[in-house]
């Protein structure tokens, strides 16, 4: 099986916001959260995926999902070069 870490982006209030987190189908992921029916955080916002990489491995992509959560100048540069395409 494979797996995909991914971020997505919204604009709320002029503001971006992002999101990461890990799936093993990342199309009915990315319509749970534009449904209302992903993460909390997600909830009423239209999302789009900015970022995505794909593993072999479930624990790869958690440790990786992990990492990226947390560092937010990554997670900067990441939008960064989405918005400035």
């Amino acid at each position: 099986m494979t797996y995909f870490v991914y971020m997505i982006l919204t604009k709320h209030n002029d503001k971006y916001i992002s999101y990461v987190g890990y799936t093993n189908n990342l199309e009915n992921r990315l319509k749970l959260h534009n449904t209302s029916k992903g993460a909390k955080f997600t909830k009423g916002k239209k999302w789009k995926i900015i970022y995505k990489k794909k593993y072999l491995v479930k624990s790869s992509a958690m440790k990786d999902e992990y990492k990226l959560k947390k560092d937010y100048k990554l997670r900067n540069n990441i939008k960064f070069n989405y918005l400035n395409k």
